[in-house]
């Protein structure tokens, strides 16, 4: 039976169990109880499992060592599902404290199984949100990567920060202007037209791209913001039409 096929008060119940659970484990150090929830297939399972490992060190300071010794092991497992839980634990360590849990992106980035890098994905956008400062300065080094999916993944990985102070990533941005692989160019023009419907965010994206040289990707961008202004019309803070007025005071 999955998490969300239990009523209300039994949701309570297995969250407050996974807590105790997990708590009793890294106290005494048995990774078996905790890789049990974290290689749960119920996705839901798992995100339990990770949000009491960053509930706990956050809030039990004597456990903090003991809490990164178990997750370097566990990432060192042969089941992918285990080891993107442990990433996405670290991301919730990393809104708190970044440097202790970066080696865990630096591995994870290169985890051979799509789903471990996508939690990498996951962890930067909400560090990102919370701890940027760290966050950023990281993943800006990655940002011109030999490796095309490395590229890709970081520009996508800082767009959450991006929905609130574009400014932040915008530099990081305009170092993939010129890139030349099809993905990291269609990432960058998605990531520029999820920030640019956000409140407050139109002006600082627009008046940005027209300082980029790369006018091919800039036109490309200008029709996505615009199109994302229609297709999350519910969501956006301006209107289409006032996206594209706005758009054409400053294009033409």
């Amino acid at each position: 039976m999955g998490f969300y096929d239990l009523s209300k008060s039994e949701r309570t119940l297995l969250v407050d169990t996974i807590n105790k659970e997990i708590y009793e484990a890294i106290s005494s150090n048995q990774l078996d109880k905790i890789r049990r929830y974290f290689s749960d297939e119920d996705t839901y399972i798992r995100k339990t499992g990770y949000l009491a490992i960053g509930k706990l060190y956050r809030t039990t300071e004597e456990s903090r060592r003991a809490i990164i010794g178990v997750l370097d092991a566990l990432l060192k497992s042969d089941n992918p599902k285990v080891r993107q839980t442990t990433v996405n634990a670290a991301g919730e360590i990393g809104m708190f404290n970044f440097e202790v849990v970066r080696h865990f992106f630096e591995i994870g980035l290169f985890d051979d199984h799509h789903s471990v890098r996508n939690a990498v994905i996951g962890s930067l956008k909400k560090m990102g949100a919370k701890n940027p400062i760290p966050t950023l300065k990281w993943a800006k080094k990655y940002l011109g990567h030999p490796d095309k999916e490395i590229r890709r993944e970081i520009c996508h990985g800082i767009e959450l920060r991006g929905r609130t102070h574009p400014e932040d990533i915008l530099p990081l941005l305009e170092k993939l202007q010129h890139d030349k692989a099809p993905r990291v160019r269609n990432t960058l023009i998605h990531v520029l037209g999820q920030i640019a419907y956000k409140k407050g965010c139109l002006e600082t994206v627009v008046g940005t791209l027209k300082t980029w040289d790369n006018t091919e990707l800039v036109k490309s961008a200008l029709d996505e913001i615009v199109d994302v202004h229609h297709r999350y019309a519910n969501f956006a803070f301006l209107s289409q039409q006032q996206a594209l007025t706005h758009i054409d005071q400053n294009f033409n």
